[in-house]
């Protein structure tokens, strides 16, 4: 398996559809949805093929193999990213915290912390856990967005500014302005501070003769792709290129750091509330890295329970636990231009989402290589368009409160 790192680039205003209310203005989301981008080549490929009903189901058929497939290319979605480096755009877990005065990263802010592992000890423990603000002791809330770490272990957040462009209805008969018509649309801003918006993104190919096709295709055409709605009105043209690249996975040494810290903290909680055995077991995450579609008994859910986790990782003998999660849903909709139809509303789990399991020690091996399955291939329905991307184990839970960022 190959992934073709995606660096898009924006040339143009963004019209990213988030949400349809029942007003006159349309609302913009803050990244670019593995769906558009997956959307965005297959049509392209499609022009490219210089005929009128193009044959998708043929035999060998690259189009066929990228998106028709059961295991189809997977498109992850754009987040955004600095442009003078290639640090990963990770998602900031639910469980981080930061002050309510001065939120954010040090030194623009008083730092951000993570709460899991505080938060386990606690429940453990008996005891209730509220923690305050580590610079000024004042009040701490819930902080969450995109963020990278660079070489200097220094973090920082990500973020796109959005305006309304106004505009006026046409009268197709006449060809002019047509009266009590005027709508605005939310797009995402094409520059910041001067310099032009960014956005990293991969696709996951297992052919990897194919993976080098899709990214020759890309490179060739990388100021032929449009992104979003309105594309008619000047919106949605991007730059994009890929760069091949080995899937690398780290999980067995952040499995390891993970639990090194719930050890640690744990003893500190014993020695201010007496001393009590930690079990003798394998403690991990899943975080959610973007929305995902959850279904458990054919009804829709915001919860990885213990029988989903075993299916998802196809460890249906293995025995695990589920301590806590933290979770919270939204309803997503969007347009299929291949069908002209709109898609489903669907309910989804929001990104950020985190859930901590732990099994025992003799099944360590199996489920450590069935979560680095899970963390390429993602969990839920409609995986193939971003949904359900998961990472095992973020180190930013090891940020503990008097350590803030």
């Amino acid at each position: 398996m190959k992934q073709i790192q995606l660096t898009i680039t924006a040339l143009s205003p963004l019209a990213i559809g988030r949400k349809k209310p029942g007003g006159s203005v349309s609302e913009a989301g803050d990244y670019i949805p593995g769906s558009v981008i997956r959307g965005a080549i297959a049509s392209q490929m499609i022009q490219q093929s210089n005929l009128e009903h193009p044959d998708l189901t043929a035999t060998n058929n690259d189009f066929k193999d990228l998106f028709l497939r059961d295991n189809a290319a997977i498109f992850r979605n754009g987040y955004p990213a600095p442009t003078d480096s290639n640090e990963e755009i990770k998602v900031l877990p639910a469980t981080a915290l930061s002050s309510k005065t001065n939120p954010g990263f040090k030194p623009k802010g008083y730092g951000v912390f993570d709460t899991l592992i505080d938060r386990f000890c606690a429940e453990c423990y008996g005891y209730p856990y509220d923690p305050i603000c580590p610079q000024d002791d004042g009040r701490v809330e819930p902080y969450s967005g995109f963020y990278s770490q660079n070489n200097q272990q220094n973090y920082q957040t990500h973020s796109v500014s959005k305006r309304l462009l106004t505009r006026v209805g046409i009268n197709r008969r006449r060809a002019t302005a047509e009266e009590q018509v005027l709508y605005s649309i939310e797009v995402l801003n094409e520059t910041e501070t001067q310099q032009p918006v960014v956005y990293r993104s991969s696709i996951l190919v297992e052919d990897d003769n194919l993976a080098d096709q899709l990214t020759q295709f890309i490179n060739l055409n990388s100021k032929n792709f449009r992104l979003g709605g309105s594309m008619s009105r000047g919106l949605g043209k991007v730059e994009i290129h890929g760069a091949v690249s080995s899937v690398k996975q780290t999980l067995d040494s952040r499995i390891h750091r993970f639990n090194h810290a719930i050890q640690n903290r744990w003893r500190e909680w014993g020695n201010l509330f007496g001393n009590r055995p930690l079990e003798n077991r394998i403690y991990f995450t899943l975080d959610l890295q973007s929305d995902a579609i959850l279904t458990e008994n054919w009804q829709r859910t915001m919860v990885i329970s213990e029988d989903m986790l075993k299916e998802f990782a196809q460890l249906r003998d293995c025995p695990v636990e589920l301590h806590v999660a933290y979770s919270s849903y939204d309803y997503i909709s969007g347009w299929n231009s291949a069908w002209g139809l709109m898609k489903d509303v669907e309910l989804i789990t929001n990104k950020g989402s985190v859930y901590l399991f732990s099994t025992i020690k003799e099944n360590e091996k199996d489920w450590i290589e069935a979560l680095e399955m899970l963390e390429l291939k993602g969990i839920g329905d409609r995986t193939a368009e971003g949904f359900g991307k998961v990472q095992v184990c973020n180190d930013f839970h090891t940020i503990v409160w008097e350590e803030a960022v």
